[in-house]
């Protein structure tokens, strides 16, 4: 295949179009993906990815987000990001930079205000009305719940590969934490002689098998992208105790795909040699099913 691309969940439909507009156009894949992610954190229709992020306990929405190119195995990062539109184009600044490539906080905040990035209080009426009526009244945390991250692993016709995440996290997190999404190995990896991965699910859980990294390793000990996945979930289930919920995506250089899942899981993939199409994973006898299906035949976002 010339160019690929596949993203998490239905939310992503749209970015991924673009991004593979941009692909079919030669458009380098940093700068597709980049794209891609960006409108999907615009979109305040999804709430657990940049405008209408779900908040923290104390009501303040933080974003995380993180990149990689291929090519060079540069990494950007921002965690814990407030008050700024996009975490993807910050992350993806940072990645150009010999030094201080993952930045959180106060930190990211200035970065990004130096560095002229647009800000925007990324708190909808709709979520802040939502804060309200949760703050008082939850007990735990929940895995999944409606904290979706969105990846995107790209490939170009140059035969580069890079990989992009964003996210809001946790609902209702502890001030200052910090999933899986901006760290690179765990949730996202992209070696451009090998493939790339993202990983979508309960963070903790996605650092401590530090996933993307296991799956694109194994891609390099030969595995086909799936077989991949389906192996490196097979082992997390195994070697963690009450593994929550998780998926994962996976492109190798030729920009064949692979998914792995332990929950009802929907994703995008196009390229050019298939157009855009909506699949439905899902994790049966010890594998994942996956299957075509139109987008009003699910309700996860």
């Amino acid at each position: 295949m010339k160019w690929a691309v596949i993203s998490t969940w239905k939310m992503s439909t749209e970015g991924n179009a673009k991004a593979a507009e941009l692909l079919a156009d030669n458009v380098k894949a940093g700068d597709a993906i980049v794209e891609g992610v960006t409108l999907v954190e615009d979109n305040p229709a999804y709430s657990s990815v940049g405008y209408s992020g779900l908040p923290d306990k104390d009501g303040h929405v933080t974003l995380d987000g993180g990149y990689m190119d291929g090519d060079t195995l540069k990494v950007g990062a921002v965690g814990c990001l407030e008050g700024f539109r996009s975490p993807i184009r910050v992350a993806r600044k940072l990645s150009e930079n010999s030094f201080n490539n993952f930045l959180v906080g106060a930190g990211a905040e200035e970065y990004a205000r130096l560095n002229g990035f647009e800000e925007r209080d990324n708190m909808t009426p709709e979520t802040f009305r939502r804060y309200l009526r949760e703050k008082d009244k939850r007990a735990e945390l929940k895995s999944y719940d409606g904290h979706d991250t969105v990846c995107f692993i790209g490939k170009d016709v140059y035969g580069s590969l890079c990989a992009a995440v964003s996210t809001s996290g946790l609902f209702m997190k502890e001030p200052g934490r910090v999933g899986d999404s901006p760290i690179a190995g765990a949730g996202f990896y992209a070696d451009s002689q090998i493939g790339g991965a993202g990983v979508t699910g309960v963070g903790e859980d996605c650092i401590r098998g530090t996933v993307s990294f296991r799956v694109v390793n194994k891609m390099a000990q030969g595995r086909s992208p799936q077989q991949a996945a389906d192996e490196t979930m097979r082992e997390l289930s195994e070697r963690i105790e009450n593994l929550r919920h998780m998926s994962i995506v996976v492109l190798n250089k030729a920009g064949e795909f692979g998914v792995a899942t332990n929950c009802v899981f929907p994703f995008v993939y196009a390229s050019d040699e298939c157009e855009q199409k909506l699949y439905l994973a899902t994790w049966e006898n010890d594998a994942t099913v996956i299957k075509e299906i139109r987008p009003e035949d699910t309700e996860r976002d």
